[in-house]
């Protein structure tokens, strides 16, 4: 992945990084890779809305950004972290390298750690840590949770899968649709549906 930058002017930048300033700069960055996302969704609600995610980018599958600035409590990822895990088969932390230290004690051994960080032009840089590996905990059921019930059926659908009148509710499609489609297969159709949305 290209080493991107965002030029921000000095009046707009503050002497922390914040969460604003990170996501602005980190959604120009995605936008500019040579292969952009086919879409890109902030605030999107996963495990039935016990966490936001930041910023997803939809390619192949969906990637997850979780940003943490500054003035950000980086302990609060462990419990976010859960959710983030059963839902996205990749997550990379967005932190700034006040927090880089403990963020490599406290992200999965699974995710990538991505700091922003401001140099002497007042520009936002980004560098790795690590790179985003696949995730072991990926759950299927967790990941449909995150599509309406309109989404569900058509990849049911798309699937094969036969509901009959009694398994129309999206808690019995879920169950089906994970019962007969495998994780890689189920997490394309996602991106495909999220990426359908916009």
């Amino acid at each position: 992945m290209a080493n991107l930058s965002v030029k921000t002017s000095k009046s707009s930048m503050t002497k922390k990084l914040n969460d604003k300033n990170i996501r602005i700069a980190l959604v120009q960055k995605l936008q500019k890779l040579a292969t952009p996302p086919k879409t890109i969704i902030e605030e999107l609600s996963v495990n039935l809305g016990q966490a936001i995610a930041d910023v997803v980018s939809i390619h192949k599958e969906a990637h997850c950004y979780e940003i943490k600035g500054d003035g950000d409590k980086i302990e609060r990822i462990e419990k976010q972290g859960s959710s983030y895990n059963l839902a996205f088969r990749r997550i990379t932390l967005v932190t700034t390298e006040k927090h880089a230290k403990k963020s490599i004690e406290l992200a999965p051994q699974n995710w990538g750690i991505l700091i922003a960080y401001v140099d002497m032009n007042e520009t936002i840089k980004f560098k790795y840590l690590r790179k985003a590996k696949v995730n072991p905990q990926f759950d299927k059921k967790t990941a449909l949770q995150t599509l309406w019930k309109s989404e569900m059926l058509q990849i049911a659908s798309h699937f094969n899968v036969k509901l009959n009148r009694s398994e129309m509710t999206r808690d019995a499609i879920i169950e089906k649709v994970s019962k007969t489609a495998s994780k890689e297969g189920i997490n394309l159709e996602i991106s495909t549906k999220l990426t359908e949305r916009l």
